[in-house]
């Protein structure tokens, strides 16, 4: 006869508690990542379904072509390593059209400008073209070996140089500056120290696409809060100048606080073709826009 133990009842049952909690892990493990993935496929379907929707909103396009030009610069790569390039099938699927003497550039003024230019359709922004307004506010990624779109887990603006968003506005912004001409707006911020950035987009992208006779004159407009710090003759915009073909007349002109430009004087209001911004502008408190 072998000898041995019989297991006992106590026994038995800590064994099946032992094998239904492990089961049970496992069970939570799997529900969790269901609902994590199904998750994930629901924002992703929400980039989508926004960006569609506001590219219907401008006639005359392939909404699904150009999704599927955006998405080809990214999906499946790693999410650091997007460079400018890789976006120009976009830009092919959906040119910038050149909108002489409207074409308002800015930095540091998002809020600010986009007020402005919501009451007057004399000028325009590149968030107010195709591409910049289906991607504006909206972060998106890819990962190595995914076929799939991320909108969450992505590198933030600073992580990394070439990361899809940043290289995306990179390009758009380059577009958008290349079809610049005529008389040339910038809103930038009069409250910081440099509102003529070196590491902006506007100073180390777009400035640097205006060349006359193309552009044939910049005008700039420096937004400052009640306490501001900087005025026309600020440093950075003496840079400013420097940048721009000598052949390019440069105008910049104070707004002693945050202005909500409510009232604009255009010397033609149909065409759009010769303005000037009124000095005489209605004064409201400080305003947040400023310090995008």
């Amino acid at each position: 006869m072998e000898r041995g133990v019989t297991p006992t009842p106590r026994k038995r049952r800590g064994r099946r508690c032992l094998v239904l909690g492990v089961l049970g892990v496992l069970l939570l493990v799997v529900i969790v990542a269901v609902v994590l993935g199904l998750t994930l496929t629901r924002k992703a379907h929400a980039l989508k379904t926004t960006f569609i929707e506001r590219c219907e909103e401008f006639k005359g396009y392939d909404c699904e072509q150009v999704w599927g030009a955006f998405q080809q610069a990214y999906v499946g790569l790693d999410p650091c390593k997007i460079p400018h390039e890789a976006y120009d099938p976009l830009i092919a699927a959906a040119p910038l059209k050149p909108a002489c003497n409207r074409m308002m550039f800015w930095s540091k003024t998002k809020e600010v400008v986009h007020d402005f230019t919501e009451k007057s359709d004399c000028f325009l922004t590149v968030e107010e073209t195709l591409l910049g307004s289906v991607l504006d506010g909206l972060t998106w990624c890819g990962k190595e070996g995914s076929d799939e779109t991320f909108t969450t887990d992505c590198p933030g603006w600073t992580d990394c140089e070439n990361n899809a968003v940043r290289s995306f506005w990179n390009r758009v912004s380059a577009a958008f500056a290349d079809g610049a001409c005529g008389d040339v707006s910038a809103m930038l911020n009069g409250s910081i120290a440099t509102p003529f950035h070196p590491a902006s987009v506007f100073a180390s992208n777009e400035v640097k696409r205006f060349h006359f006779p193309r552009v044939k004159s910049l005008k700039v407009v420096l937004v400052t809060q009640k306490n501001f710090v900087t005025n026309c003759t600020n440093a950075s915009l003496k840079d400013l100048q420097k940048e721009l073909d000598p052949n390019i007349t440069y105008e910049c002109k104070e707004v002693a606080e945050y202005v909500y430009v409510d009232d604009a004087v255009f010397e033609d209001v149909a065409t759009c073709t010769a303005y000037h911004i009124s000095l005489s502008l209605s004064l409201q408190g400080p305003d947040p826009g400023l310090q995008l």
